[in-house]
């Protein structure tokens, strides 16, 4: 049986978004991809609980992260924390946009 989630659950589970700060976050991002786990270059680099993190992202964030950068290996070798995300050059005009027009 499926379990409905009241209003009250949901208010209570959802943050804002951590990249735009505007809308609810629904998608768990994976700052270092999952595909590039298994891999021994980024095992030797990275602990297994810093490539486990994530960070709570609306939908609109977490499609823009990966349309403008569609490489997985770029985005979790050069944007593996929220501060380099943010200095993407086209993710910080997004997110400029964004805010704007909220």
């Amino acid at each position: 049986m499926e379990r409905k989630m009241t209003s009250k659950s949901v208010n209570e589970t959802l943050k804002p978004c951590v990249l735009c700060e505007v809308d609810l976050a629904f998608n768990e991002h994976h700052l270092i991809p999952r595909h590039c786990h298994r891999k021994t270059w980024w095992k030797k680099r990275f602990a297994k609980e810093e490539m486990q993190r994530t960070i709570s992202v609306c939908k609109m964030c977490h499609r823009s992260i990966h349309n403008l950068i569609p490489d997985e290996k770029e985005l979790g070798r050069d944007y593996f924390t929220i501060e380099r995300l943010k200095a993407h050059p086209a993710f910080a005009n997004y997110l400029v946009w964004k805010r704007r027009r909220m």
